[in-house]
């Protein structure tokens, strides 16, 4: 029985939950057994596997877990984002936020970490409107890291190879200039210029890992849109682990979906989706 014609068993699906969670904190609840299987079914073609039961019994094997393990959280995290998403934040960040840390840097480069970058459309937005606002203010350094769970994503994000309707969000000024046209005649596809992909660190980072290994503080964390896969207890304990890597008076921006409401965490709310680290809290 091929792999298009057989279904993942309850048992085999109530499995795979419990690994996901216990490894990635990511909960799936009943309604997303057929996004798994359907995920899947290429990574058992790739391996040429025929049934998900074999799969399961490979995964949990010893091969399986040395072997397999990232891929799977690969098939099974969600990466959805975009250019500009969001583009307030990026208002506030320039206008409000930016020039209080220039403020607090002591010349050294503020540190802006995209949490759960994914594809890398929201880290290469902070470099091009940070570039921007460097631009504008002689001396001011910044550094920008990266990070997300899925390597599949990060190997991406570091190509910085896009097609035409994915950048779309981007303003046609910095389009041109921080943007190269493909050398394909017919060619759809843009790459971020060279000079913009190495203001950039990406770096694998599973929140549910004991330490980050981010050595310094940053002045904001950019994590939007990623803790709403996570149930409401984990989703305090890595907002939590967030906040003890940012700066006093450092930001937080979360997605609009995302509520931190009647959370225990060093942050005071400073605008729709945007929190400050407080002073003094642990």
């Amino acid at each position: 029985m091929s792999a298009h014609e057989e279904t993942l068993s309850s048992r085999d699906f109530a499995r795979l939950c419990t690994f996901v969670y216990s490894e990635a904190g990511i909960c799936l609840g009943p309604e997303k057994k057929t996004m798994l299987e359907g995920r899947l079914k290429r990574r058992l073609r790739e391996l040429n596997i025929n049934s998900y039961k074999v799969y399961c019994e490979y995964l949990f094997g010893q091969e399986g877990l040395r072997e397999e393990k990232v891929r799977f959280i690969d098939v099974v995290t969600t990466n959805k984002t975009d250019f500009f998403r969001e583009p307030k934040h990026f208002d506030y960040l320039t206008q409000q936020a930016l020039p209080e840390m220039t403020a607090r840097s002591g010349g050294q480069p503020v540190l802006v970490w995209s949490a759960g970058c994914s594809s890398g459309e929201e880290p290469y937005t902070l470099a091009m409107v940070l570039s921007e606002y460097a631009e504008a203010h002689p001396g001011f350094r910044f550094r920008i890291l990266a990070t997300d769970i899925s390597t599949k994503v990060l190997a991406k994000a570091e190509m910085g190879i896009y097609t035409g309707d994915v950048v779309e969000p981007v303003p046609p000024l910095m389009r041109r200039k921080y943007l190269m046209r493909s050398r394909e005649r017919d060619g759809d596809r843009v790459r971020m210029v060279p000079e913009l992909r190495k203001l950039l660190e990406f770096r694998r980072l599973n929140f549910m890992d004991t330490d980050y290994g981010v050595e310094e503080k940053a002045d904001a964390i950019f994590c939007r849109n990623v803790i709403i896969y996570f149930d409401r207890p984990t989703q305090e304990r890595i907002l939590g682990k967030l906040s003890s890597y940012l700066k006093p008076g450092g930001y937080l921006f979360v997605g609009h979906s995302e509520t931190l409401h009647d959370m225990n965490l060093p942050l005071e709310a400073v605008g729709p989706a945007l929190y400050r680290r407080l002073h003094g809290r642990t």
